[in-house]
């Protein structure tokens, strides 16, 4: 029984979930629970396959009475994004994820929790190691979902022999998504040469912007969160303009499609003095701000303490840098006219990172008509280029585009009807899915995603709804159950 979560129901899913819990699982680190997961597998007697990338599908045979239905796939992404608040103490490459209960909800103590997409594969596992009926059956596990869904990019178009797959990668209970948006990332070199310290420039100091929500930037770019690094970029971009202010670095963000929620920057400035006290210049940003997003960011945060530096950036690179990341865009850019209240088009500023004499900057967009999303991608790239940087694009990921007429879904939302007595939300997601690129390598396969509610996914704040957990799984055990004859 699992030491935290065992005595929650469905059992069986979440003494998987905790067991994945033990495994550091970061994007493109996935071996210690790919591992696992083919040892589980192994010592049950699954056939294990493996593609040259290491996307990997568990195998077992249909239940007595269950031969002649169709084979069924469940699907999960095994790695997670890896976001800690900056005073917590945490090893993504070592440590267990730490849960704990809070009523209704499983959260992780300051680190992301993984729920997003660890309980996908647990109920998987669930499935598999019970005595539910069911057809010949494939658990997929992919790699590297979370840094531009790579694993799925380079799936074997041989791998998978199921007819239909259920993916479990979706936040909202009562939610069957059939679409979702293409993704594509843009990145920004900036490489500078350092300047002494001047001499008049006897104190240095360490800025941060905090306490925002973050979040995932798909599934809440359209929720009007902070982002900090731009909030950060704006102070810097006054600070210098107004004193003689010098940038030691600048930092925020950690992944593509998690909105920044810490942003930090090194400066160095003269002592106060009667024309500048930093002090209240930080005390004043951070009222202004507080008067700004006092709603929706209730606990923002305009930090100043001491900080270290040996170089600066020179004057002419610091402000090519501040303007470049001062009119990057951020957030929605367009809606759907067809859905009310998707977004169509955005794009997420994520993150940038000083390293030596170079200023990496990388950005996510996001859009369900490939043209636009091309679009998006271009102006990125003109707000890094224009004041200097080296632009890239990422290879990007198509859009899964909805299918009214999907069998799978129609007998989905037969279930769901009979089991809870109401209708299913039918929907298309601005987030991106890994259906778009399966669906790609296998363009007969009959797809439909759905999952228990997971709440602010790619920050500390990450959690999940206990009680949607068993919904998700009754509606998934009478699919399968279910499953149409061949």
């Amino acid at each position: 029984m699992g030491k935290v979560l065992g005595g929650l129901e469905p059992k069986a899913v979440w003494e998987h979930f905790e067991e994945i819990l033990q495994y550091p699982h970061p994007s493109k680190k996935e071996e210690k629970l790919a591992n696992y997961l083919k040892g589980w597998a192994k010592d049950n007697n699954f056939e294990v396959e493996e593609d040259a990338i290491g996307n990997f599908v568990i195998r077992k045979p249909a239940t007595p009475g269950m031969e002649g239905r169709k084979a069924i796939a469940i699907q999960g992404h095994i790695d997670m994004v890896c976001e800690k608040n900056s005073d917590v103490e945490f090893d993504f490459d070592n440590d267990a994820i730490q849960p704990w209960i809070d009523g209704d909800w499983v959260k992780a103590k300051g680190t992301t929790l993984g729920a997003d997409n660890g309980i996908g594969v647990a109920m998987g596992m669930a499935i598999m190691s019970g005595d539910i009926p069911h057809p010949d059956m494939e658990l997929l596990c992919t790699l590297d979902e979370e840094t531009g869904l790579t694993g799925a990019m380079q799936l074997s178009d041989k791998l998978l022999k199921a007819d239909i797959l259920i993916n479990l990668d979706s936040e909202e209970d009562g939610h069957f998504t059939i679409g979702c948006a293409g993704g594509q990332n843009t990145s920004g070199t900036f490489f500078y040469e350092q300047d002494p310290i001047p001499g008049s420039h006897t104190k240095t100091y360490k800025i941060g912007i905090k306490g925002c929500m973050g979040g995932h930037s798909g599934i809440e770019i359209h929720d009007g969160r902070a982002n900090t690094l731009k909030l950060l970029t704006r102070l810097l971009w006054d600070l210098t303009k107004k004193f003689d202010a010098r940038l030691s670095s600048i930092n925020a963000g950690s992944a593509h499609n998690a909105i920044p929620r810490e942003a930090f920057a090194v400066v160095t400035a003269p002592a106060d003095n009667d024309r500048f006290s930093m002090k209240k210049f930080i005390e004043d940003y951070d009222k202004m701000l507080k008067d700004e997003w006092h709603t929706k960011e209730p606990n923002i945060q305009v930090t100043l303490e001491d900080g270290e530096a040996c170089k600066v950036m020179t004057s002419c690179f610091q402000k090519r840098l501040l303007n470049s990341l001062y009119v990057m865009p951020h957030g929605p850019e367009r809606y759907s006219p067809d859905i009310e209240n998707l977004v169509q088009t955005s794009t997420n500023l994520a993150k940038v990172e000083t390293r030596n004499n170079e200023v990496f900057v990388l950005t996510s967009q996001r859009s369900s008509v490939e043209t636009e999303k091309i679009d998006m991608a271009n102006i990125v790239r003109t707000s890094i280029e224009v004041c200097g940087g080296i632009a890239k694009h990422g290879d990007g990921y198509p859009a899964w585009q909805p299918n009214m007429e999907s069998p799978i879904l129609k007998t989905a939302i037969k279930i769901y009807e009979d089991v809870f007595g109401k209708e299913p939300v039918i929907e298309a997601i601005h987030a991106g899915l890994e259906c778009g690129l399966i669906g790609e390598k296998y363009p007969q396969m009959d797809m439909l995603s759905f999952g228990p509610n997971l709440a602010d996914v790619h920050s500390p704040d990450e959690k999940i709804q206990i009680s949607t957990v068993d919904n998700c799984w009754k509606l998934l055990v009478e699919i399968i159950k279910n499953i149409p004859k061949k």
